[in-house]
């Protein structure tokens, strides 16, 4: 192509955008077969199920490569998938999944990390949300299980994004607390966890989900320091990521 084509230049989006931009279509097609008695808009819906599935098979395919399987790519699986799990009315209206996690630091000033026994990444302790539990209440308990120790909140400290920071391949949103330890001792979830441990700031273990996004505020927020809730600033355009990020 020659250098002075315009495209030569052009910024093609890469594979957490293309998710990101599947899963939010096939969000707006389920929610609108959720609501609509219309014989036409549901053949309309559904052909943007199909649009968003080949999408988010060319992303499958492009972090396969990279060493980040999503699962199926068969673009006629996922369509499926989708389309058995819409409902009806507000039961259909999909939205993000929530996540809540937990930064916990010790009087060394170490974080408490356990090892994801799926994936084999290192992140703080994480779990769904449970429904008859506070946010607060999912993040001590999930602390409790993953890891032996048992805490109490301290304060909120992160609401993230996590397709738009990349450390998730499904919608969803994590709330993320501080939590001070108050007994207990170390033991990894037989089958969550395949290792839990305090590490400092200067030796993570690796691979670490995220530390990009939240690492700097979580070892401020260990340290006692007067920090602000971290979250996802709107973006402009918010379909594109911006320019250096």
């Amino acid at each position: 192509m020659a250098e002075s084509d315009p495209l030569s230049k052009a910024t093609y989006p890469g594979a957490h955008e293309l998710l990101r931009w599947s899963e939010s279509l096939a969000a707006i097609a389920r929610t609108g077969l959720g609501f609509t008695e219309s014989l036409y808009e549901k053949e309309r819906f559904e052909e943007v199920l199909h649009v968003a599935g080949e999408i988010r098979a060319a992303a499958a395919e492009r972090l396969e490569k990279q060493g980040q399987p999503v699962g199926s790519k068969v673009a006629s699986e996922l369509v499926q998938e989708w389309l058995r799990g819409v409902g009806s009315g507000v039961a259909g209206y999909v939205t993000p999944k929530v996540a809540i996690g937990a930064v916990v630091g010790n009087d060394g000033g170490d974080l408490l990390l356990v090892q994801r026994a799926d994936s084999g990444v290192w992140l703080y302790p994480t779990g769904w949300a449970d429904v008859g539990y506070s946010a607060a209440e999912v993040a001590v308990k999930e602390v409790a299980e993953e890891t032996g120790i048992e805490t109490e909140p301290v304060r909120l400290v992160m609401v993230l994004d996590g397709l738009r920071i990349g450390i998730t391949q499904i919608p969803l949103y994590s709330l993320v607390f501080q939590l001070k330890p108050t007994g207990g001792s170390l033991k990894a979830h037989p089958l969550e966890c395949r290792d839990v441990g305090w590490f400092p700031e200067d030796g993570l273990p690796e691979p670490l989900a995220g530390a990009g996004m939240w690492k700097e505020q979580a070892f401020r927020a260990i340290r006692g320091e007067p920090v602000e809730v971290l979250f996802d600033w709107p973006r402009r355009p918010i379909w594109r990521k911006e320019e250096g990020k």
